[in-house]
């Protein structure tokens, strides 16, 4: 009896501690106060650590990661231009919160105003941007909606561009990891939320990242703080090291300053514990392939990413790849053309497929062209 008695006294200490604190197969305890959060693997979006990462939490200003995706969306696909010019509406004048005292008519620059929301997380700049880009700061909150359905985000859903608070905005810590894996796609936008102090209207107006990472972590480079007193002090960040990145985003720290001590405990858990082993950089060449019939022989096949996978340290051996690539290929040959692929494995298994591309065109030569080419050949021979 007294043996059973401990036993369950013994299994009731271990489901206290398994829920307060979060564990790993290391057994390691990771002291964190956020209410919410996830370690995640930037390249396989595996989870690492991670304590009520699906709870629906209000997410702040860490909403504007979504605005800054839809706005280097446009960007990319040239719907818009970064000289463009953004004039400021009444309804972005009087918005409060954090902002940059936009004038009802002022221009400033797409580049600006988007430099203003990663770099000052301005509310009155993400209506500004909304609105230039949509018609109306409704529309663009739609397209919001539409892109998280689209990333198949299932605890979020905003009312608004900038995050103020309102019962039916809201996401997950989850969630807004798979934001930020997804705005990498950028480094545009990377670049942007990188930018430590920028000055605006010729220097009249400075602003400095709220995101004090990027001065206290090395290897940070992203993205956005949070913070409301509902929602606490919150954060999605990002940082990379020796080729690993990883994302961390926590959510609802008690304490000022708790959002970066949490952060930062999380990635020394992760940059501690992981590695990651490359073998091609993005946009390396990777083989080359004969072409028939075209004004050039060859063409260099490109990966499209990088070409690695990240694992525990020590264990960097047992991942390894595999590349197939065509032989022959006639013209015309597209810039982008897919040519072949390389298969990354850990041990054994495959972790990652990465397409390999033509670097250029190649266009079909004409038939004196061909002619030439054949009887070169032959005198070559």
């Amino acid at each position: 009896m007294k043996t059973r008695k401990r036993l369950l006294w013994l299994m009731a200490w271990v489901l206290f501690f398994s829920l307060a604190f979060p564990t790993t197969a290391w057994g390691a305890v990771v002291d964190v106060e956020a209410d919410s959060y996830v370690l995640m693997d930037a390249d396989s979006g595996k989870v690492l650590l991670a304590k009520n990462e699906h709870k629906r939490l209000p997410p702040a200003s860490m909403t504007k990661l979504m605005t800054l995706i839809l706005a280097m969306e446009d960007l990319y696909k040239g719907k818009v231009d970064l000289k463009e010019k953004v004039v400021a509406s009444e309804n972005a004048w009087k918005l409060g919160g954090s902002q940059i005292y936009l004038e009802p008519g002022e221009e400033m620059t797409f580049e600006d105003m988007v430099i203003a929301i990663a770099v000052g997380s301005a509310n009155d700049a993400c209506v500004a941007v909304a609105e230039h880009l949509d018609g109306s700061h409704e529309e663009f909150v739609k397209r919001m909606n539409a892109k998280a359905k689209e990333l198949r985000l299932k605890d979020t859903h905003f009312v608004n561009a900038y995050g103020l608070p309102d019962p039916d905005h809201y996401s997950s810590a989850y969630d807004l990891a798979l934001m930020a894996r997804y705005a990498l796609c950028y480094p545009k936008l990377l670049e942007f939320t990188s930018i430590k102090e920028y000055n605006l209207r010729q220097g009249e107006f400075k602003l400095y990242n709220t995101n004090k990472l990027l001065w206290h972590y090395p290897g940070t480079d992203g993205f956005k703080t949070g913070w409301t007193n509902e929602a606490k002090f919150c954060l999605v960040s990002t940082a990379k090291r020796n080729g690993l990145r990883l994302i961390c985003v926590v959510m609802a720290s008690p304490q000022k300053g708790g959002n970066f001590r949490d952060s930062m405990k999380l990635f020394n858990y992760g940059f501690a514990k992981y590695a990651y082993r490359s073998f091609f950089a993005p946009q390396s060449q990777c083989g080359l392939v004969s072409v028939g019939k075209g004004t050039n022989d060859r063409v260099e096949a490109i990966c499209t990413q990088e070409v690695g996978a990240s694992c525990l340290k020590g264990e960097e051996k047992n991942i390894t790849y595999k590349r197939s690539l065509v032989d022959y290929i006639d013209a015309p040959v597209k810039k982008g053309q897919k040519l072949g692929e390389i298969k990354v494995y850990n041990s054994g298994r495959l972790v990652k497929t990465v397409d390999l591309v033509a670097y250029r065109d190649v266009e079909r030569c004409g038939i004196w062209k061909e002619i030439t080419k054949a009887m070169s050949k032959i005198f070559c021979l």
